[in-house]
């Protein structure tokens, strides 16, 4: 009998260890995270090893260049730090899956979509529409026609224009054109055309000039066609024009497609005319990582044990130690405190790179900028528990700040944490460096106790 306990011994010690480690190595929303969760059933005594601070980078998976310079220089000196190496666990925040198709050939910044575009003429004029030769124009009973469309390669559109009536008595009409964007009550820009103000015909359409201005990458738009008179418009269905995409710099949507929602279809879903349009040599930039960091709270809060929680990027140099100090020094690890570098009344952009779709207020609540902010326990423990009801905006800072309107919590302004690429005395964290910079400022800091001031010993 002795014998056996012997030999059983070490397999029950075997087994209690293989569980603990599954438990700590369990991902930010990876497949094992509801697999550790069970987990604790068999070791219900267990308790996650307690930390000062969780510090969770948000990182791509193709920026291992950024990772190792971080594990290089202000990780290595946490873990040989005697006092923090112990109180402070550092995570890099990766997605959970890849995509095989670089940024750059990515038919939008939201899917792994290829983006198809062949031979594009850069900076031609080109017509959207065109109609067949053997058809004939039919006055219709809608009096308001509207079409969407999405932009998956930076345009911009230099005329609107109206169908013409192939009766041949003229412009008879009264009939205002209006681009919108998605879920916007005001238009962009407009043309009116009218008997004594019919602008230009090319082919078979009317033509006005607009607003120039470049609709990016990911632009989802409404073209609606107006009349003012009691008659209809010359419409044709979506079908029966010649669609002229510029090599796949557009791609027009239907309601059913569910690209934009059903109150913001205006009129008959159609073409009463068309535009004209120049492709811009504009590369975009990509970005969406709400997702990844509200996956990460809930592995937090699973998996550790912790008072505050640091956020920052994979491009941050960080002055962790200056950073934990402060949080004694200040007793930020309070209740219901954010502490940062934030951004107020920061106004929605409604185009370009950091263009917004989905918030409906003309300013932002207060964010904190991306470089890095502290989150006591009891806001991450709300961001964990409501994270399958948050909305997603277009980046984590922004979502996290109207996220954060919902509880109000304390916030401590500090602008030691930097907003922008640059270097001060004191700074806890400053963003947007490459590898190489990230080394270098580290050098600096351990040989001169300041990466932005160093006197040669």
């Amino acid at each position: 009998m002795r014998n056996w306990l012997v030999l059983l011994c070490p397999c029950a010690v075997g087994v209690v260890l293989h569980l603990w480690l599954l438990l700590l190595s369990c991902p930010a929303g990876g497949p094992g995270q509801q697999h550790a969760a069970g987990l604790l059933a068999f070791i219900p005594h267990w308790k996650p090893k307690h930390y000062d601070v969780i510090v969770g980078v948000l990182s791509a998976r193709h920026n291992a260049g950024l990772r190792n310079a971080i594990r290089n220089t202000w990780f290595r000196h946490l873990k040989q730090h005697p006092r923090l190496s112990q109180r402070v666990l550092v995570k890099f925040i990766i997605g959970a899956r890849g995509c095989d198709v670089p940024v750059e050939d990515r038919e939008d910044p939201y899917s792994c979509r290829l983006l198809n575009i062949t031979n594009p003429v850069l900076n031609q004029e080109i017509e959207a529409f065109t109609l067949p030769e053997d058809d004939t124009s039919v006055l219709s009973e809608d009096r308001v026609v509207s079409v969407h469309f999405k932009i998956l390669y930076p345009i911009i559109i230099t005329s609107l224009g109206v169908f013409y009536d192939a009766k041949g008595v003229g412009f008879q009409r009264n009939i205002t054109v209006k681009l919108y964007q998605a879920e916007q009550e005001e238009a962009l820009f407009s043309a009116r055309f009218s008997p004594p103000s019919c602008g230009v015909q090319v082919n078979r359409l009317w033509y006005k000039p607009v607003e120039q201005f470049i609709l990016p990458e990911s632009f989802e738009g409404t073209i609606v066609w107006e009349s003012q008179d009691l008659q209809g418009l010359v419409s044709r269905n979506l079908h029966k024009v010649m669609v002229n995409d510029g090599g796949g710099v557009f791609r027009i949507t239907t309601a059913g497609e569910g690209s934009l929602p059903h109150e913001f279809t205006q009129g008959v879903e159609g073409i009463a005319g068309g535009f004209i349009y120049t492709i811009q040599d504009v590369v975009d930039t990509y970005r969406n990582v709400p997702a990844k960091l509200l996956n990460f709270y809930r592995w937090t809060i699973e998996a550790a044990s912790f008072n505050v929680l640091l956020k920052t990027d994979d491009d941050c140099y960080i002055d962790l130690e200056a950073v934990f100090n402060r949080i004694k020094l200040k007793n930020l690890g309070r209740p219901n405190t954010w502490w940062g570098n934030f951004r107020l009344n920061w106004a929605v952009d409604r185009t370009g790179k950091w263009q917004e779709l989905e918030y409906p207020s003309p300013a932002y609540p207060a964010f904190a900028c991306g470089s890095g902010y502290v989150i006591s326990k009891d806001i991450v423990e709300w961001l964990a528990s409501n994270s399958e009801r948050l909305k997603i905006y277009q980046g984590e800072d922004v979502s996290m700040g109207i996220w954060m309107a919902a509880i109000g919590p304390k916030r401590y302004q500090d602008n030691l944490w930097l907003c922008e690429k640059t270097c001060e005395s004191g700074m806890l964290s400053s963003p947007q460096y490459s590898p190489e910079e990230l080394t270098e400022l580290w050098k600096i800091k351990e040989l001169c106790g300041d990466p932005c001031n160093c006197e040669e010993r």
